[in-house]
């Protein structure tokens, strides 16, 4: 293939286009605000989990506190209605020993129960606290995620303005070259390479590979219009007045 020096030569600032189109395509997928955006969304799902939990909890007791005043009153109204009747005075003295036994067991059972209901209301007193606490760290979650969102989506933003800018640049700068020179290049990049990069003192600016003397003498002897590739890598070599030929 015979292309002018100075349109082969273009494909340098095509590769360089085509480089910081990678960086930048590298650079979306290892942003730190992407990261820590990522980080903050996992907290919060656990914090959440923590609060349900918690919540759940607090409803747990919250019944447990129903039911035991509930019973206490039960047995209140029944202690209540013992000692009516007690005071009435119309008692039998069988009955009468029996409504103060039973009197005496529901005085026994109300206090079993108050202290039970002490019990739950403590733990209830403490869990609600817990509670709180889970929600005060998820607010600070969703204030932290929220900045993180923003300053992510700025960087985003950025790169995606510097990506079209380069798209932009890439496309005029392919219009002007020859379709089957872009075409040997796009087959080079496709195939994981560089498409095409600068002979640079027998050093391939794509591999990196120095090339030997008598492969350096054979390009030196070829038509600066001749496309000559690097044996090594295959990718399009451009020479310039720093190849040094």
């Amino acid at each position: 293939m015979n292309v002018e020096p100075r349109i082969q030569a273009k494909l340098l600032d095509l590769a360089a286009l085509d480089t910081e189109l990678t960086r930048v395509a590298h650079k979306r997928k290892t942003l730190p605000e992407v990261e820590e955006v990522q980080r903050l969304e996992s907290d919060r799902v656990q914090h959440k989990d923590a609060a349900v939990a918690v919540e759940i909890v607090l409803g747990d007791l919250d019944r447990d506190i129903r039911k035991l005043e509930g019973e206490v009153d039960a047995v209140r109204q029944r202690g209540d209605r013992d000692r009516k009747m007690l005071e009435s005075g119309t008692i039998a003295a069988k009955a009468l020993s029996e409504l103060q036994h039973e009197l005496g067991s529901l005085e026994r059972r109300q206090g079993v129960l108050e202290e039970e209901l002490l019990e739950v209301m403590e733990r209830r007193e403490a869990t609600q606290g817990d509670y709180e606490r889970a929600g005060a760290q998820l607010s600070e979650i969703d204030d932290a995620l929220i900045d993180a969102v923003r300053r992510r989506d700025d960087a985003l933003a950025d790169l995606a303005s510097v990506e079209q800018r380069h798209v932009g640049d890439r496309t005029a700068l392919a219009a002007e070259l020859p379709e089957d020179l872009i075409a040997a290049y796009e087959r080079q990049r496709a195939q994981g390479g560089v498409g095409a990069a600068l002979l640079q003192a027998r050093r391939c600016g794509a591999c990196r590979i120095e090339i030997d003397r008598g492969q350096i003498a054979q390009i030196a002897a070829t038509d600066p219009q001749v496309v000559v590739r690097c044996p090594e890598c295959n990718a399009i070599m451009v020479r310039t007045k720093e190849s040094g030929l």
